[in-house]
């Protein structure tokens, strides 16, 4: 069988177009790609780092510059020869929307393509049921697209981290015990309503949290990392080569149903390492009045015998909980996120690991703080943002 190129014209008609179109779509989403891994490159410079022709650069670049995915971003005067143009990919040409839901409060964060934060909207979560609560997400989603003055139009995609599991299809969340009412039937498609439309994907917020340690925090460059949050509930993300692990049916770090050892109170791993369980340890050592788990944390700084108490017992729960999963994961890095006394338990939840095991791998606090779940959002959105804003070029 002859060989025939692309559009050449033989006996059997031209050849197929779509072979053109993506070839043409191919070029383009590698130098994207390479602009958004790479920063500013010329064409000269693209052309040798791609191995494509300097005229199908030029030509590709064209028409990314026509659809706003890239622009011009100065020039290079080399030692030799004529200045060079420099271009980058626009991280305008979309945005995200990364949203965290929790018991006490609601974070917002509206990013661009670059993963740069442009807009905050974080609200106390006051919403009285599961439907105040749609209308408090949608609400504060607007808030954060209208201070950016970038326009409803360019969010493309959204995604919110939630306690419990979701399950994709039946489209409602599970486990969520902190949040009542959150596991009804059809929220999840009010919130799509309520957002235009946009598409909307639901994740764990402990997932999210450790894929924003990943990337924006101090998981960068682990192999395989478990990030444990402590908070109202407990949970744990893992990160296995920048990837999340999450299970047969999204359940996977769900360590809080563990049941905890013994026929006696706590029941579960969650019953005795949550802020609740340090409100209720405090207790059983001596401490009176209105109490949280911040307020235990912050008398054991200022030395309360009780309250020291209940701090060194939560790090051996903790201790407990990191053995756990370092016996089934075998992980290079533990990180510690969600509570408010991380500078408390760090150290005797190391020396407390060190009885219990002799599997230690490092352990470290949180660097994103309370913002892990809603960064992990935001670059879990990332990737599919900037598939939709690739395929809406040139109208296509």
């Amino acid at each position: 069988m002859p060989v025939r190129h692309v559009g050449e014209v033989s006996a059997e008609g031209p050849a197929p177009t779509w072979n053109r179109s993506r070839l043409r779509a191919a070029n383009e989403r590698l130098l994207l790609d390479r602009l958004r891994a790479g920063g500013a490159a010329s064409r000269a410079q693209l052309a040798r780092e791609t191995g494509l022709s300097k005229p199908t650069v030029s030509s590709a670049l064209a028409a990314l510059a026509e659809s706003g995915l890239v622009r011009e971003a100065g020039t290079r005067a080399p030692e030799r020869g004529r200045t060079a143009v420099l271009y980058v990919a626009d991280p305008t040409a979309g945005h995200v929307l990364g949203v965290d839901v929790g018991r006490g409060w609601l974070r917002v964060a509206l990013a661009d393509l670059d993963g740069t934060v442009v807009e905050r909207a974080d609200v106390r979560n006051r919403a009285r049921s599961s439907g105040a609560l749609v209308d408090l997400i949608a609400a504060t989603c607007r808030e954060a697209v209208a201070g950016s003055g970038v326009g409803d139009a360019a969010v493309v995609h959204v995604v919110l981290g939630t306690p419990g599991v979701y399950d994709a299809e039946r489209r409602r969340v599970r486990f969520a015990n902190h949040l009542p009412g959150w596991g009804r039937a059809g929220l999840i498609d009010g919130l799509r309503a309520q957002l235009g439309g946009v598409p909307l994907d639901v994740h764990n917020d402990a997932n999210l949290a450790a894929l924003g340690e990943y990337t924006f925090g101090v998981g960068a460059g682990s192999r395989l990392f478990a990030y444990i949050m402590i908070g109202t509930g407990l949970g744990m993300g893992v990160v296995s080569e920048g990837r999340l692990f999450t299970g047969a049916r999204g359940g996977a770090g769900e360590i809080g149903f563990l049941p905890w050892p013994g026929r006696q109170k706590p029941d579960t791993l969650e019953d005795a390492v949550s802020g609740v369980a340090v409100v209720e340890a405090a207790r059983r050592f001596g401490m009176t009045g209105q109490l949280s788990a911040k307020t235990v944390f912050d008398a054991a700084r200022a030395g309360t015998p009780a309250a020291r108490e209940a701090v060194g017992l939560e790090a051996e729960r903790v201790a407990y909980t990191i053995a756990a999963a370092a016996a089934v994961l075998d992980p290079d890095l533990v990180v510690l996120g969600g509570g408010v006394g991380l500078d408390l338990v760090l150290e005797p939840v190391q020396e407390t690991l060190r009885t219990l095991t002799p599997l230690r791998p490092r352990i470290a606090a949180s660097a994103l703080g309370e913002d892990a779940v809603v960064l992990g959002a935001v670059a879990t959105a990332l990737g599919p943002a900037r598939d939709v804003v690739f395929s809406r070029r040139g109208g296509g």
